[in-house]
């Protein structure tokens, strides 16, 4: 890929997911120059679905992923991922990963690979939102917010992300509380043709605004409130082929928050108005009100 069909950060992400084959069903990973104080969820759920999908033969694409986090990952260091393979069928094929720097286990992971067959279908509605040529990108929407969030305005942005609504920081000025979020997302630039790298790189946005929907609820915002966010378990179901640098529509809500955890769902639509996969993910959520709040 030329640097003319993709964005610096775009070719950053795509070698990160260019794992490096240490051994039998081993695979080792790096982490970007751009980091925070840890490992982003969404860096190691796509590094292992590249680390399961490579040790599956034949045509059988991802199905579903269900990832658990044990340990904030050091950014400092590289990471490890082993592949089990559970089951080889005909038609299925599961795997599980296991992400490691040094001793200490930082991820579990179950993958699902399934061919695709026909059968009943429906789904539910895309959302009516305004196209996302109409929008503006998310460097405008971070513009003047820089120093409330540093971290989101110095992170790798390799995903083209347009809100379809105000995002939590401008909320937050306004007032406005909102129990949905929805964000046009495609990689800033051309995918190669490879399914599972563009399912990688959905799994890699997967995990940048599905937890938005969390804090509008309550009228707060990162960089503004005082709040302690991070990822207990994540899963995605993949429901139709689809490539990840065409336009889809990320619309995200949440069912419910209690015992300082919060609980987000997400749908990924084609432009076209297909539901193309389904992701839920729970998180640890602490607000900690100042003062007089």
């Amino acid at each position: 890929m030329s640097s003319a069909d993709a964005s610096a950060d775009l070719d950053t992400l795509l070698a990160l997911l260019d794992l490096e084959h240490i051994g039998d069903d081993a695979f080792r990973g790096h982490h970007p120059a751009q980091v925070g104080s840890r490992t982003f969820g969404g860096q190691l759920v796509s590094q292992a679905l590249i680390a399961a999908g490579r040790t599956v033969d034949g045509d059988r694409p991802i199905h579903a992923i269900n990832a658990h986090f044990i340990r904030g990952g050091d950014v400092k260091a590289p990471i490890e991922y082993r592949v089990e393979r559970h089951r080889d069928g005909r038609a299925f094929a599961n795997r599980q990963v296991t992400a490691y720097q040094g001793d200490s286990e930082l991820f579990v992971m179950l993958a699902a690979f399934q061919d695709s067959g026909k059968g009943l279908e429906h789904a539910v509605e895309i959302p009516d939102v305004p196209l996302p040529e109409s929008l503006p990108p998310l460097g405008d929407r971070l513009s003047g917010y820089e120093d409330k969030l540093p971290h989101f305005a110095g992170a790798l942005k390799p995903i083209d992300m347009r809100y379809a609504n105000d995002p939590a920081w401008i909320l937050k000025g306004t007032g406005e509380k909102l129990t949905h979020n929805r964000v046009w997302m495609k990689a800033d630039g051309q995918l190669p043709d490879d399914s599972l790298i563009h399912a990688a790189v959905l799994a890699y946005s997967s995990d940048t605004t599905v937890l938005d929907s969390i804090l509008t609820t309550h009228g707060l915002s990162w960089g503004h409130d005082r709040i302690v966010a991070a990822t207990v378990n994540h899963s995605i179901w993949f429901h139709r082929p689809f490539r990840f640098d065409d336009w889809v529509l990320y619309a995200t809500e949440s069912p419910v928050a209690a015992g300082s955890r919060g609980l987000a769902t997400g749908r990924y639509f084609s432009i076209e108005g297909m539901l193309m996969a389904t992701v839920v993910q729970e998180g640890v959520i602490r607000h900690f009100p100042r003062k007089g709040e």
